[in-house]
C-alpha cells in the first residue's frame, strides 16, 4: 500500500477545553502503537499577553491564538479520523459538510502563516500595550491624591511611571504616579 502523506487539519473543539484534547490525544500517542504511526503532532496556537497587576508587576500569560481549534497534522486513514473525532470535547473537523465526511486539509501557505505566527511569537519579545498617552485625562485611584483627575504630562514604559499634572487648590501640581495608580476617564 503506498504511503500517504501526512497534512494539517483543523479541530474544532469546546473552547476552553482544547488543552484537554491535546492532553488526550497526546496519551493516544504514547498508548497506540497504529495511532501514532499516522498522528505526528497536535499544536495549539498560542500566543503571549502581557499585563500589569496591581502591584505594578509584569505579569507574562499564554492565551490561544485560536480558541476552539487544535491543529493536527496527520494522514486521515482507517480509523484514524474517527478516533480523532471521538476525543472528548472534540466537536469534530473544521471543513467537514453533509455531503462529504472527510475534512479538508489546510492549504501550504496557512500552514506556513499559522506555524509562522506562532514562531515570530515565541521570538518576538513582549510588546506591552500601554493605554496612556500624552495630553489623556486621568483619575488619581490610590495614594494621598486619590479621587483627584490629572492630565499626562509624559509616559515612561522603561519605569512603567507617568508625569501627571494634578489641580490643588486651583493650582497644578506634578506627581509622578505608576500605571496602576491611575484609571483613564
Amino acid at each position: 500500500m503506498a504511503e500517504t502523506e501526512k497534512k494539517w487539519y483543523v479541530m474544532r473543539a469546546i473552547s476552553g477545553k482544547e488543552s484537554k484534547v491535546k492532553q488526550y490525544a497526546d496519551a493516544m500517542l504514547l498508548q497506540q502503537e497504529d495511532f501514532a504511526k499516522h498522528v505526528s503532532q497536535i499544536l495549539i496556537p498560542t500566543e503571549k499577553v502581557v499585563t500589569i497587576n496591581r502591584n505594578n508587576k509584569r505579569v507574562v500569560k499564554e492565551r490561544n491564538h485560536l480558541p476552539g481549534y487544535v491543529l493536527v497534522e496527520c494522514e486521515l486513514v482507517g480509523e484514524i479520523q474517527s478516533k480523532l473525532r471521538n476525543i472528548p470535547n472534540v466537536l469534530g473537523f473544521l471543513g467537514e459538510s453533509k455531503a462529504s465526511t472527510t475534512p479538508a486539509p489546510l492549504r501550504p501557505n496557512e500552514v506556513s502563516r499559522l506555524l509562522g505566527t506562532v514562531d515570530e511569537m515565541a521570538e518576538v519579545p513582549e510588546v506591552l500595550n500601554i493605554p496612556y498617552n500624552v495630553g489623556d485625562g486621568v483619575k488619581v485611584i490610590e495614594g494621598p491624591f486619590s479621587g483627584f483627575d490629572a492630565i499626562i504630562e509624559e509616559v515612561n514604559t522603561e519605569k512603567k511611571k507617568l508625569k501627571v499634572m494634578v489641580k490643588i487648590f486651583g493650582r497644578k501640581t506634578p506627581l509622578e504616579l505608576g500605571f496602576m495608580q491611575v484609571e483613564k476617564q
